[in-house]
């Protein structure tokens, strides 16, 4: 085979463009032989290959990413559900109150990882069979050249480990026989332990550990997960003591099916009986106080969907209430497995020397429980019951909200709204802040010098793998495993740390799920709300009305507006026309581009080739 050959079957074979660059990194992936070979070992001068090691000082990392959870749910940005966990973190460390993500899970765990924008590593949607298309911002397969900060950190000298929810593994090689490539041990963590979907059951969970389906033990899959955790850092300490680790603890929690032992439900019996009105009232009030929101912050309407509590039955409100109950005890109870984790790395005494971020959802707060929330959807949409029924349905399975009969938990719309306080909409909702605005924690206690105080640089879930890298020394591979890389397009936050009032480096950022868009430079939002039938997906027979959905951009000034309550579309056209025509550049460099909307996917015009 000549060399012209060899060249074109290597491009067949990996889909790469063979260059001399490559072939030679191929050879540098063991450090060259730098000894003499001779005939004999009396003329031969031995050389040996230098163990890789972590940058002297390199803290340890943990990302704690969790899912579904609105960004005024917690105590920690002024909520009512207790999270003293994550309040001990965020008061030695920092808030970042301006920090964003996708509006969905896949795109948002995707985009983390690798410090790539969504679609650009073939994550716009989901890497399941029903959700993904076959193009490059769609099919699910995050390509070998957007290496993952696992695989990053574990060519620089880090044990890596991942706990909990992947949800980037393609439907059709998540079974035991693999490919396994695309598991977690195939993106550069060194154990794994948890789910390769979307969702599980908490107490049934599709289990994994490392490339093999695992029994369940029958207990609370955050229980689990958190040993798991813990039983890995434990044996990486014993047999590479000073050798520092990268822990994803990323638990399935606050996703539904909302499930939880009543110990931690029974919590908040009667906590919310005052409703999501005087909840949300009171959430916004505490956020001024604490000065999350601006003091001169105003609520947004409720949203007309929504029935104002007093305007509910009491039988609704009874119904109502205990979802929300059970919805907070669970959040809870998931702060308290996280600090079993925290506790441990304080009993072993690595906390000091552990840089944490924890990421208070993946998007908004879920409004896929409908109006009525949902206790065993799959039982409710085959029989098509009507809002009526459900309700009806609902009310006579009260009692298995939160239990492990609840296979398809969920709140209703309501307190969707309310747990996004102060924002507009929610999950799935790419073209609003409700969506999209996440609070995310930064604690290092020999790094961080104001402890306890805001952050309001505009930042997204991409930045959070170059601020790893900044911090812990270590810069992006050129190559991975012989694999040429695309460039990183997140922006560190290091620049923030110690400046509060250090301007944004993060300028410009898109926003696309499924028709819903927006984008973001220097302040100004424009945004397209794209809404499908929320009760129609679940064979409800009464839907939102239509006029719920109206595909008309919007433009907002978030310096002067953060909640987006003033549209100025009408006031500066030429503005609005400005981002468009930004939005379009960048659909264009990151592979948006055919625009998939929620109506195809349900329409069935996504098209298999499997």
């Amino acid at each position: 085979m000549n060399k012209k050959q060899f060249i074109a079957l290597v491009t067949v074979v990996t889909g790469l463009s063979y260059t001399a660059g490559y072939a030679q990194n191929i050879t540098q992936q063991q450090e060259a032989f730098k000894g003499v070979i001779g005939k004999t070992l009396a003329e031969s001068k031995e050389s040996w290959t230098k163990p890789v090691a972590a940058p002297k000082g390199a803290p340890n990392v943990v990302w704690i990413l969790l899912d579904d959870v609105g960004f005024g749910a917690t105590s920690t940005l002024g909520g009512i559900i207790n999270t003293p966990t994550f309040d001990t973190l965020a008061n030695e460390g920092l808030k970042y109150t301006n920090f964003h993500t996708t509006a969905i899970c896949a795109p948002t765990r995707s985009a983390l990882l690798t410090g790539r924008n969504s679609h650009s590593v073939h994550e716009g949607g989901f890497s399941h069979v029903a959700l993904s298309a076959g193009f490059p911002g769609y099919d699910g397969r995050i390509p070998s050249d957007k290496g993952t900060v696992a695989e990053i950190l574990r060519e620089n000298g880090y044990n890596t480990f991942a706990v909990g929810k992947y949800g980037l593994t393609p439907d059709e090689d998540a079974s035991d026989a693999g490919p396994f490539d695309r598991w977690p041990t195939g993106k550069g963590f060194d154990h794994f332990f948890g789910f390769l979907g979307s969702a599980t059951d908490q107490y049934k969970p599709d289990l994994v550990e490392d490339n093999a389906h695992v029994k369940p033990d029958g207990r609370h899959l955050n229980e689990q997960i958190t040993d798991k955790a813990i039983s890995f850092i434990d044996r990486q300490q014993k047999a590479a003591s000073g050798k520092p680790f990268f822990l994803y603890y990323a638990p399935g929690a606050t996703h539904s099916p909302h499930q939880v032992a009543t110990q931690w439900s029974d919590l908040y019996k009667g906590k919310f009986d005052k409703g999501w009105d005087v909840f949300r009232e009171e959430v916004f009030s505490r956020q001024k106080k604490l000065g999350i929101i601006p003091a001169n912050a105003v609520l947004p309407d409720r949203n007309p969907n929504i029935k104002a509590w007093n305007k509910l039955t009491d039988e609704e409100r009874k119904l109502y209430t205990r979802f929300m109950e059970v919805y907070a005890g669970y959040l809870t109870y998931t702060d308290h497995e996280a600090g079993r984790l925290i506790n441990y790395l304080k009993t072993i005494k690595q906390l000091d020397n552990t840089l944490v971020f924890v990421i208070i959802g993946d998007n908004g707060a879920s409004k896929e429980g409908t109006l009525n929330g949902t206790v065993d959807l799959q039982r409710a949409a085959s029989a098509k019951l009507s809002l009526q029924e459900s309700f009806r349905h609902n009310q006579e399975v009260i009692n298995e909200i939160g239990t492990p009969n609840a296979i398809q938990g969920n709140y209703p719309l309501g307190w969707a709204q309310a747990l996004n306080t102060p924002f507009k909409q929610w999950k799935q909702d790419a073209d609003s802040e409700g969506g999209t605005r996440n609070p995310l924690i930064v604690y290092y206690p020999k790094g961080i010098k104001d402890k306890g105080t805001i952050r309001t640089q505009y930042s997204h879930v991409i930045d959070l793998l170059p601020t790893t890298l900044e911090y812990t020394g270590i810069k992006a591979p050129e190559f991975i495993r012989g694999i040429k890389q695309d460039s990183i397009q997140g922006t560190s936050l290091v620049y923030s740390f110690d400046n509060a009032k250090a301007p944004s480096r993060h300028t410009i950022q898109h926003y696309y799920i499924f028709g819903a868009r927006s984008i973001y430079n220097n302040g100004w939002k424009a945004a397209l709300p794209y809404h499908p039938d929320l009760i129609d997906v679940a064979n409800n027979k009464e839907g939102i009305p239509k006029n719920y959905r109206e595909n008309v951009w919007e433009l907002y000034n978030l310096n002067e507006d953060f909640n987006e309550r003033i549209n100025l579309a009408g006031k500066y056209p030429e503005k609005l026309e400005e981002l468009k025509a930004l939005f379009e550049v960048q659909a264009k460099k990151y592979n948006l581009y055919p625009y998939i909307t929620w109506d195809d996917v349900y329409n069935g015009r996504i098209h298999k080739n499997y």
